[in-house]
């Protein structure tokens, strides 16, 4: 995983080159809705990809962007500054045909093995300079294996939201992180069943683990900062049956939420739909995420406490998830099951 790991920086280093200089979106469909698209996911992926095709050439992808949907949306001179920065970051020159077939490389196979690229998780955040993160998990016979995050913004405070029935006079708290001197953010990964954090710039990593924090008054949940991903309503109601309603709550974009959660800067995070929706969770948004949760001592389940599975392509048949750092976990899981049925 050491190579995939400087990969992973790469194309962190990519997305802040693009927020420097070319920051702006495309729109693409996806499902039944549209949602943006920049030219660093696509450079972000190409770097992925392109690190997986020379160490594991016979392994298969599923990652979120491909080469026809980048021929189809993005212009020449979107074109010119990908290639660029691409040529930039990698030191050597970098042609279209090269990007091609790096965006595409292990799409449709079928292999033991399987790559779970999400070349920026939080779009949303990326644009509007909050939160984000590149990822990339791998399965094993549709088990999840290890897990790669780079967090650009982790250690650049979050916003953050009083606790239910809290009234606005209180100012809104976060946790302290342990982050060191190195300069904001923090890649995480897995290696040999633990988890670890390092700086995103380089450097060795330090062993993680989930916090044991059990006191309500001490608890820390995050959920997304975007309305529509999930239903606050719900999850601050789950909390409040689970005993919890005093937990302070991050909000924040990405798949951040589950490295809080693994660290120890974070003990909950609930992703439950909205009333009415249907949406299909894909498998790039959680991966890693739960790779890193697991090998840091957490749990990870979908909302009737079943496992998150993983075999069905590129979307999870869960209808929500359920991190934690294990000491509520079944109270949580109770709880949904109460709101989920009203």
């Amino acid at each position: 995983m050491q190579a995939i790991r400087a990969a992973v920086r790469d194309a962190a280093r990519l997305c802040q080159l693009v927020q420097d200089r070319y920051l702006s979106a495309s729109t693409k469909t996806a499902g039944d809705h549209t949602e943006p698209v920049t030219i660093a996911d696509y450079g972000s992926q190409a770097i992925i990809c392109r690190a997986l095709q020379q160490r594991y050439p016979d392994d298969a992808v599923i990652a979120e962007e491909s080469g026809g949907q980048f021929n189809q949306l993005v212009s020449s001179e979107k074109r010119a500054q990908v290639l660029q920065l691409l040529t930039t970051v990698l030191g050597e020159a970098v042609s279209e045909s090269q990007l091609l077939a790096w965006l595409d490389f292990g799409a449709g196979r079928r292999s033991r093995r399987t790559w779970v690229i999400d070349p920026i998780d939080g779009t949303k955040g990326f644009l509007a300079r909050r939160h984000y993160v590149i990822a990339c998990g791998l399965l094993i016979d549709e088990r999840v294996a290890d897990g790669i995050v780079a967090a650009p913004g982790y250690n650049i405070r979050p916003p953050s939201v009083p606790p239910v029935g809290q009234g606005e006079g209180r100012p809104p708290s976060v946790p302290p992180t342990s982050q060191g001197e190195d300069g904001p953010g923090a890649l995480f990964y897995t290696e040999g069943g633990r988890a670890y954090r390092a700086p995103l710039t380089g450097g060795a990593g330090q062993r993680v683990t989930v916090s044991a924090r059990r006191d309500v008054d001490e608890f820390v949940a995050v959920q997304s900062y975007e309305r529509a991903h999930a239903s606050k309503s719900r999850m601050g109601r789950a909390r409040e049956l689970a005993g919890l309603g005093g937990a302070r709550i991050i909000e924040l974009d990405s798949m951040e939420k589950y490295a809080l959660v693994a660290c120890g800067d974070g003990d909950l995070y609930m992703r439950l739909p909205r009333p009415g929706s249907d949406y299909a969770h894909k498998v790039w948004d959680h991966a890693a995420g739960v790779a890193l949760v697991q090998a840091a001592g957490g749990m990870v389940t979908g909302l009737d406490g079943e496992a998150l599975d993983f075999s069905r392509g590129e979307t999870l048949p869960n209808a929500g998830m359920i991190i934690s750092n294990g000491q509520h976990h079944a109270r949580v899981v109770a709880a949904v099951g109460r709101i989920m049925t009203d």
